[in-house]
């Protein structure tokens, strides 16, 4: 069983809850050009590294005519995907190791994926799954804009109890995370490098901002609460004294915050982020 980066990185509510957000049905023909994949075929789609399953499980709504399979190694995530995503297969394996034979997908697509693994390994493997002719789709999130509520600000409280939780400095580089990162230029170059033609790349620009006017109720309210479970998982990983009353301090934040957004109060908090989508042929 492999919990790594379920227990060490990001929670399972954190990951599946924010990319929920972010492959939100009303953000689709952001990204349909640039997949350039057509519908009314019956593709064999593949997502590795899919986490909780969140874009798996847009993926099967937006192509309801293809195959879905979504691979990760962490244990937690497939165990939650499988409950919680129907209409798409789960496999645990490692993306540098597909437990698959050679030319059997159409697609293959990652999001956030290529920056933990060996570029000729992680390009590799994905030359060898996909048949001629075959689509490679990766996404990778670049910078962020953050404009935070006021009453969302962290308070004393929760500053304590960071205070007196050991910092790991350098833990998450010496285990992998992040290790091979490229940048804009680099990566369609990378792809190229790697055996990929028809090289391309955009980008798909998200805001989740509450009080938007074309953000439906029920939406802004999954954005409060999607930004509330990843401040409750780090205090839960962090596993130091005083998490509970930390935790309580949390929930009144946004608590409030939700109390202001039924109220009619506007705070104009947003998250801006930029995916970048790189798309290459086989």
């Amino acid at each position: 069983m492999n919990e790594f980066w379920s227990e060490n990185v990001q929670g399972v509510m954190t990951l599946y809850l924010s990319r929920r957000l972010r492959f939100h049905d009303r953000f689709f023909e952001r990204y349909r050009k640039t997949f350039g994949l057509d519908g009314t075929r019956e593709l064999r789609i593949l997502e590795i590294g899919c986490g909780p399953g969140a874009l798996a499980e847009s993926l099967h709504r937006w192509y309801p005519k293809a195959r879905i399979t979504g691979i990760d190694r962490d244990s937690r995530f497939i165990a939650f995907a499988r409950e919680n995503v129907p209409g798409v297969e789960f496999v645990e394996g490692d993306a540098a190791r597909l437990p698959f034979g050679d030319a059997e997908f159409d697609v293959t697509v990652s999001y956030t994926v290529q920056e933990h693994i060996e570029p000729a390994v992680f390009w590799g493997e994905q030359l060898r799954v996909l048949k001629p002719g075959g689509i490679c789709l990766c996404l990778s999130a670049r910078k962020a804009l953050r404009c935070t509520a006021p009453c969302l600000e962290i308070t004393e409280i929760e500053k304590e109890f960071w205070d007196r939780v050991p910092q790991a400095d350098g833990w998450l580089e010496r285990n992998g995370v992040g290790a091979y990162r490229l940048s804009e230029a680099k990566l369609p170059a990378a792809m190229e490098r790697y055996g990929f033609s028809d090289v391309t790349a955009d980008y798909a620009l998200i805001h989740l901002t509450p009080d938007a006017k074309d953000t439906a109720p029920e939406m802004a309210e999954a954005m409060i609460e999607a930004a509330r479970q990843s401040d409750l998982e780090a205090i839960r990983s962090a596993r130091s004294a005083g998490g509970e009353r930390a935790a309580s301090a949390v929930n009144a934040r946004y608590d409030e915050r939700l109390r202001l957004l039924r109220a009619g109060i506007k705070q104009w908090d947003t998250e801006l982020s930029v995916t970048m989508i790189v798309r290459g042929r086989k």
